[in-house]
């Protein structure tokens, strides 16, 4: 395996970006494929060795970069962004959509994502995309959660976002206005989940036949600090 230091780390990070730029208007045409890649490396006037260590999976990688360089910008979006008299939940909804309007102009490209990801080839790392922008969204929120529900939170937000997301990709409506309470009525039946799952914890029957589960649950922890956060987490002994 070839190592790379900090300096082409961040060379081929910028050789990334110039490529996924000039895919976009082939990815139209010939969707998220070796093609639409190649073009884009001769259009970017990048080495064809560079764009081989950037993108070793051709046009899966082409996707990924794509999708990774939007959750990029999502984060710094939400770390400028002023959200604190906003409810929680209505943070969660401004994130879901803003993660739309980012790629706002870029529709088909992303309608094009959508059929590449659900290829049963594909769709573990399609999973993992959605995974690691609920991931972002959290992180950015302030989420310090390192326990069993790091995983429940970025799973229910997993499937709230993926849901907006094929939804959003139907929706000609102005504003995306149908978007906004689509991903309204999503957040609250997770909410209403809940306010269900905390009645369950109250009542005392249901609370000791859950001891058992719960005890196990107790000992999930979330990745490690240095970790990528599509990386499963670890299950510790109880000290």
């Amino acid at each position: 395996m070839t190592e790379t230091g900090p300096g082409e780390e961040e060379r081929i990070a910028e050789l990334r970006e110039a490529v996924v730029a000039a895919a976009l208007p082939h990815v139209a045409f010939d969707g998220w494929s070796d093609r639409s890649l190649a073009q884009a490396v001769v259009e970017a006037g990048v080495d064809p060795g560079l764009a081989r260590l950037a993108f070793p999976r051709g046009g899966l990688d082409l996707a990924l970069a794509y999708h990774y360089a939007r959750d990029r910008a999502l984060a710094a979006d939400l770390a400028a962004a002023d959200l604190g008299g906003l409810r929680f939940r209505d943070r969660i909804a401004y994130a879901v959509m803003r993660r739309l309007e980012l790629v706002a102009g870029e529709r088909e490209a992303v309608r094009r994502g959508a059929a590449f990801f659900a290829l049963p080839q594909h769709a573990a790392d399609g999973a993992r995309a959605i995974w690691h922008t609920a991931d972002t969204i959290w992180t950015a929120l302030g989420d310090e959660s390192r326990d069993f529900n790091w995983y429940s939170k970025r799973t229910t937000l997993s499937a709230v976002y993926s849901s907006a997301l094929l939804y959003w990709l139907g929706d000609e409506t102005p504003g995306a206005s149908a978007t906004r309470e689509f991903i309204q009525r999503r957040i609250d039946n997770v909410m209403q989940f809940e306010q269900v799952k905390a009645r369950v914890r109250k009542n005392p029957l249901a609370a000791a036949m859950l001891k058992g589960p719960q005890r196990l649950l107790d000992r999930v922890r979330a990745p490690g600090d240095t970790a990528p956060s599509d990386l499963p987490g670890s299950l510790r002994s109880r000290t």
